[in-house]
């Protein structure tokens, strides 16, 4: 019995895909084999990138990360929402705006919460609160540096765009992903989540966190802790209460959102929330 033979824990005797795989590349060269038509349907690139099959890439991109992540026995996970362009105290001055600059100590809070919910994430043996980020510069960075500089893991659900952006240095490279639907990397950030920050942003962290109230005030999904960091700028951009006035929404959904300003106070209210401990 061969070590592969020993190591197979399938329990049928055919051979596996990646058997197959490898012996087709061994096939003489001929113009029936260098047809496209004989190429493994699984190994075939462009038939998988043809429109037709956009059902089965989208099942594909749900499925890695799940698989992976279940591998790494990841039960809960911590988002963190937040602008790309927040700058690290030390790069304020560089900021394009005065206000830009003046938001750059919610860096330095976002980095102070993953750490701090990293040490948890560690006593349980990686298993619960591990901090998930969209893995990109910013809010996003400061929650992966957080986590690292706790020696523990983090999540980044990267998605490609026009511009050329790789992953930030921070993302645990075994969890670092990227997505082609942001449908699917939406479904990631919330399958998993124990607790949803938001810190400031633009459209990309508005977007999620409208999108994480609707479901909970529709009932889709559980009620859970949304913290958002620094009052003065979401009331400053979202009029909350005319939204109830107006009878748009329920004065009672004003309640599905808490203010904080700091990690500490984040993590308290978090040790307070029944439905997160």
């Amino acid at each position: 019995m061969t070590d592969q033979t020993a190591d197979d824990d399938r329990a049928h005797p055919l051979p596996d895909s990646e058997e197959d795989a490898a012996r087709v590349r061994q096939v003489p060269d001929t113009p029936q084999t260098r047809a496209p038509s004989y190429r493994l349907a699984f190994t075939d690139q462009d038939f998988l990138l043809r429109e037709e099959l956009r059902p089965v890439r989208l099942q594909l991109e749900l499925l890695k990360p799940q698989m992976v992540m279940d591998e790494y026995g990841i039960e809960s996970t911590v988002v963190m929402f937040g602008g790309a362009r927040i700058p690290a105290p030390e790069d304020a001055a560089t900021a394009r705006t005065p206000t830009l600059a003046g938001l750059a100590r919610h860096y330095e809070e976002a980095r102070i919460f993953a750490r701090m919910m990293t040490e948890r994430c560690i006593a349980s043996q990686g298993r619960e609160f591990v901090i998930c980020t969209g893995g990109g510069p910013g809010v996003m960075e400061a929650g992966n540096l957080g986590a690292k500089e706790a020696g523990g893991v983090s999540i980044g659900l990267g998605i490609v765009l026009p511009h050329e952006q790789a992953p930030n240095v921070h993302v645990t490279p075994d969890l670092c992903f990227n997505f082609h639907y942001f449908a699917i990397r939406k479904m990631h950030f919330l399958m998993r989540a124990r607790v949803i920050t938001v810190f400031p942003g633009g459209f990309g962290t508005l977007d999620e966190l409208f999108e994480t109230l609707t479901l909970i005030q529709t009932g889709r999904m559980a009620r859970i802790p949304i913290l958002l960091f620094g009052k003065d700028f979401w009331t400053s951009i979202i009029n909350w209460d005319a939204l109830a006035e107006a009878g748009t929404i329920s004065p009672e959904d004003l309640e599905l959102i808490t203010y904080v300003e700091t990690a500490a106070e984040a993590v308290a209210l978090i040790d307070d929330w029944p439905a997160a401990c």
